[in-house]
């Protein structure tokens, strides 16, 4: 790793040019001993001139932090000093990708920039929050420790926050490999990833690692990484919301974003944490231009009071609203169940995808045969619901109807997938979408 770096007046914080993995970036580490990592407003100031630089230069960011906030012993001028840090990321977001890396403390204002990055890769034994234990203990009379309030685990694993954990002398390796995925910035075409892996190379495999019962649970990543290049595929949020996979993978070279319904946990439900992780995954690779492959297995949305009471309308819009905003080459594959608004939000042809694939297993319908059953049919006798849901399993789960009204452009072989998938992409690399001019969207936070 070349670097240029320029460190700012108290010494504590420095930030320069970085080659990591053989892509160009502005790295900016606070990462210092003293007074626990603590930054005064010098510190803020070379955060924002190295935002700034990379604004303008158009280069991604690497933040490497670990600090306990701003230096008391500067008052309010730290305070201000970190309002300017957030004001400039926010500046870059959507323009340039924004990886952050803990690697100890991130507490207070700290903690607010790690929540304004793209990517966030924590040390095992890194903790990052808001308001420490001694403030929780004296609001809420909970006596908690660091790493039970805000430790890497609890942000992989429940608020989301990390999109990985890692030892902390691999978090910088961590972040170049997520790098190596991404453009300089939003006008840049993605990177093409070098690989040997035949693009015509059947994967009959993919399409064998389905149960044969329809309510059978399987991984969905080993499908993955039998449709990707090298069988590589770069998982993010692996701990959180585990019903739906999102990552990085590359497909005849072209790198790509995949987001796919995970059966091994809830059936692949979307829930309100899946539909915020996908939400946020989609509208990144559509700020960078990454294509969208989605992989397509759902019974719909997970039902339950408390989800309705705590917003599931609002969250499950997230999911809706970011695919029909997307602009980037998106494909879907129908590979099981594909069932009622869950059908809608995971980028069916309303969303305005733009090649929706499908197995001979798929089954698109507004809901499951028993289901349907119950509703249409209620009262009626065993026999007869027998029948109905025989008929309607026959006549409904399966993904020629929807072909046959242009809802489904193509039924393929699994073996095919890989292949499709690519010759899609090649169709889909000149596609460009003109922007109307609006201030901005409203997206449903």
């Amino acid at each position: 790793m070349e670097l240029q770096l320029r460190a700012g007046a108290s010494g504590h914080v420095t930030a320069g040019v970085a080659t990591l993995g053989g892509r160009t970036a502005m790295l900016i580490s606070a990462d210092s001993p003293h007074r626990r990592g603590a930054l005064a407003p010098a510190d803020s100031e070379t955060i924002v001139a190295g935002l700034q630089t990379a604004l303008a230069k158009r280069l991604p960011v690497v933040l490497m932090l670990s600090s306990s906030g701003a230096d008391a012993h500067h008052g309010v001028a730290a305070l201000h000093g970190w309002g300017e840090a957030a004001r400039v990321l926010v500046r870059c977001s959507g323009v340039v990708p924004i990886l952050a890396g803990v690697t100890g403390q991130a507490i207070s204002g700290i903690a607010l920039l790690i929540g304004l990055a793209d990517i966030v890769v924590m040390a095992d034994d890194a903790y990052a929050f808001v308001s420490g234990p001694v403030p929780v203990q004296e609001m809420t009379g909970v006596v908690i420790g660091p790493d039970e309030l805000g430790g890497a685990p609890i942000h992989a694993r429940a608020s989301g926050t990390a999109c990985a954990i890692t030892s902390a002398d691999d978090v910088l390796e961590t972040l170049t490999e997520m790098l190596g995925y991404l453009p300089h910035h939003c006008d840049e075409l993605p990177p093409t990833i070098d690989t040997a892996d035949p693009r015509g190379r059947l994967t009959p495999e993919a399409g064998a690692l389905l149960p044969t019962q329809a309510t059978g649970a399987y991984d969905v990543r080993d499908i993955i990484g039998e449709l990707v290049d090298d069988g590589c595929f770069v998982e993010l949020r692996t701990g959180w919301a585990p019903n739906i996979v999102t990552g990085f993978a590359s497909l005849g070279g072209y790198a790509v974003g995949v987001l796919a319904n995970q059966p091994m946990s809830i059936a692949g439900t979307l829930d309100i944490a899946a539909s915020q992780k996908g939400a946020r995954f989609v509208n990144f690779c559509d700020a960078f231009g990454l294509p969208l492959i989605t992989l397509v297995d759902t019974p719909g949305f997970y039902p339950g009071k408390d989800l309705e009471w705590r917003g599931m309308i609002r969250h499950g819009a997230q999911l809706a609203f970011a695919y029909a905003r997307a602009t980037v080459p998106r494909v879907a594959v129908v590979l099981r169940k594909s069932y009622g608004g869950a059908y809608i939000v995971m980028d069916s042809k309303t969303m305005g995808n733009d090649v929706y694939l499908a197995w001979p297993s798929a089954e698109l319908a507004v809901m499951g045969a028993s289901q349907a059953a119950q509703i249409l049919r209620r009262g009626a006798d065993p026999d007869e619901v027998a029948d109905y849901v025989a008929d309607y399993e026959g006549t409904y789960l399966n993904p020629y109807v929807a072909a046959e009204r242009g809802y489904v452009d193509s039924v393929i072989d699994p073996a095919h997938t890989r292949r499709e998938l690519i010759d899609t992409l090649d169709m889909l690399s000149t596609k460009r979408e003109r922007l109307r001019q609006r201030r901005h969207d409203n997206t449903p936070l």
